[in-house]
C-alpha cells in the first residue's frame, strides 16, 4: 500500500469543477510536489487531503487513513503549513508552539524545534515583529510540532526574496531527512526542480502529467544547447554536417548549437580540429518550464 493514495478525486463549487479525477500516489519518506498555475487546483486538492473539505466524489488514504472518517486521528500524524496563514500580531515565536502543540497527543520538542530552524533569538519575538522569512520559519515549526510523519507545505515560499527562498529549502531537505513525508505544492519552476523527488502537474483540475522532475523532461525532449564563444570565425556548415547538430544560431559574438546525442563532445572535436577554442562554453538541458510547456501548451503563468 502507498503511504499516501489520492484515486479519482473530484471536488466542485456549483457548476465549477475545480479537481476533476485527480490520482497520484506519495511513497514514504519522499518530497512530492504538486506544480501547476494559480486556480489549476492544486490547494483544493491538498485540502481535501487534509480533511479540510469534503470531496464529492473519490477516495483518499494517508497512511491507511481516510481524511473524512478518520479526522480526528488524521490530525494526530499530518501537520499543515496552509497557503495563507496569519497569526495574532503579538503573539510570541514560544506562546506559538505551546499553544499549538497543545492540540496533539505526541508532540516535538518546542525549543529544539525553534532552534533547529533558526529562530532561537527570536523565541519571545511577536509574530508582527518577525520578518517575511521568519514567519515562514514559524510557519514550518507549527506544521512540525506535532512530530507528523506527514508534512504539507502549501505555496511555502510565496512573497519571499530570493536569499530566503534558498534558505527554506534548505530546511525543507532537512525535514525531509528527519523522516518526513512531504507534499510541496508550488508554482515555482526552479522549486519543484531543486526539492522534489517525484512530481503532478496539474491543469485544470487534471493530472497531466507525473514523473520524477529529470523524467518530465527528458519524456518531452532529449534536445540539448550547446553555447559559446568562439576564437575564431567559421562558416555554420562546420558543424551543420555533424549527425548530432540539428541547429545553429548566432547572437553577438555568442554561438547556439542545438541538436542531440553526444552533442558536446561532437562539436568541440571539430573545433579542435580547426584550432578553435569554445571560450564561455556550457551546456543547456531541457529545463522543467520548457516541459511544462510541451505538455501543457501553456506558460506557468497563464
Amino acid at each position: 500500500m502507498a503511504f499516501i493514495e489520492v484515486r479519482d478525486l473530484v471536488k466542485s463549487y456549483g457548476s465549477f469543477r475545480a479537481v476533476d479525477g485527480v490520482s497520484f500516489t506519495v511513497e514514504e519518506g519522499e518530497i512530492f510536489g504538486i506544480l501547476g498555475p494559480n486556480g489549476a487546483g492544486k490547494t483544493t486538492t491538498v485540502e481535501c487531503i487534509e480533511g479540510l473539505r469534503e470531496r464529492d466524489s473519490g477516495s483518499i488514504s494517508v497512511m491507511g487513513l481516510d481524511p473524512e472518517k478518520d479526522g480526528p486521528e488524521l490530525k494526530q500524524i499530518l501537520g499543515s503549513q496552509l497557503q495563507e496563514s496569519r497569526l495574532p500580531d503579538k503573539l510570541r515565536v514560544d506562546e506559538a508552539l505551546d499553544l499549538y502543540g497543545s492540540f496533539y497527543r505526541r508532540r516535538a520538542d518546542p525549543n529544539r524545534l525553534i532552534d533547529s530552524l533558526g529562530l532561537g533569538a527570536k523565541r519571545k519575538t511577536p509574530f508582527g515583529k518577525l520578518s517575511g522569512g521568519q514567519q515562514q520559519r514559524l510557519s514550518i515549526a507549527l506544521a512540525l510540532v506535532g512530530a507528523p510523519r506527514v508534512a504539507v507545505l502549501d505555496e511555502l515560499t510565496t512573497g519571499l526574496d530570493p536569499q530566503a527562498r534558498r534558505d527554506t529549502w534548505d530546511l525543507i531537505e532537512q525535514v525531509r531527512d528527519s523522516g518526513v513525508t512531504i507534499i510541496l505544492v508550488t508554482h515555482f519552476m526552479d522549486e519543484a526542480e531543486r526539492l522534489c523527488d517525484r512530481l503532478a502537474i496539474i491543469d485544470s483540475g487534471k493530472v497531466v502529467a507525473l514523473d520524477t522532475p529529470g523524467g518530465l523532461t527528458a519524456g518531452v525532449s532529449d534536445e540539448q544547447r550547446v553555447r559559446f564563444r568562439p576564437s575564431a570565425p567559421f562558416p555554420d556548415a562546420l558543424l551543420l554536417e555533424l549527425p548530432e547538430v540539428a541547429e545553429i544560431a548566432r547572437s553577438g559574438p555568442q554561438v547556439v548549437v542545438t541538436g542531440r546525442g553526444n552533442l558536446l563532445q561532437a562539436v568541440t572535436s571539430v573545433l579542435a580540429r580547426h584550432h578553435i577554442v569554445a571560450a564561455e562554453l556550457r551546456v543547456e538541458q531541457l529545463s522543467l518550464d520548457d516541459a511544462f510547456v510541451a505538455i501543457t501548451g501553456k506558460s506557468l503563468e497563464h
